[in-house]
């Protein structure tokens, strides 16, 4: 499966499960981690692992599993797939960490032509 599949199987299962604020960027240009980072914010902690678990149940339905997964205990759950990296936090950590900032140098990824049902905040 390919990295954008990856991204868009992954941004779906956030956005069922009502992540708020997706953000999806491409860095194949910045960085040789990886292809594309997907960040969303939970509201709550209980919410973070929610998401986390969707993501994963998702991806594991089409046979892709996560090469590591960090942060289970904090407000900050990583996800690596790879080629998709996936950021869920709680608003506070998401501030502090600021990934949108750090890597709006990358091309940002349009994420209303993959999502399935797009709800407006």
């Amino acid at each position: 499966m390919d990295s954008f599949e990856i991204l868009k199987i992954a941004a779906n299962a956030l956005n069922e499960k009502k992540a708020r604020e997706l953000n999806a960027v491409k860095v194949t240009e910045l960085t040789v981690l990886t292809e594309y980072f997907l960040i969303a914010t939970a509201t709550s902690s209980t919410h973070v692992h929610a998401l986390a678990d969707e993501v994963e149940e998702k991806l594991k339905e089409q046979g892709v599993t996560p090469h590591h997964i960090e942060g289970r205990t904090s407000g900050w759950l990583v996800l690596d797939y790879g080629s998709v990296i996936v950021n869920i936090f709680s608003r506070d950590q998401r501030e502090f960490y600021n990934l949108d900032k750090m890597w709006s140098d990358g091309e940002s990824v349009e994420l209303s032509g993959i999502l399935d049902n797009v709800e407006e905040d």
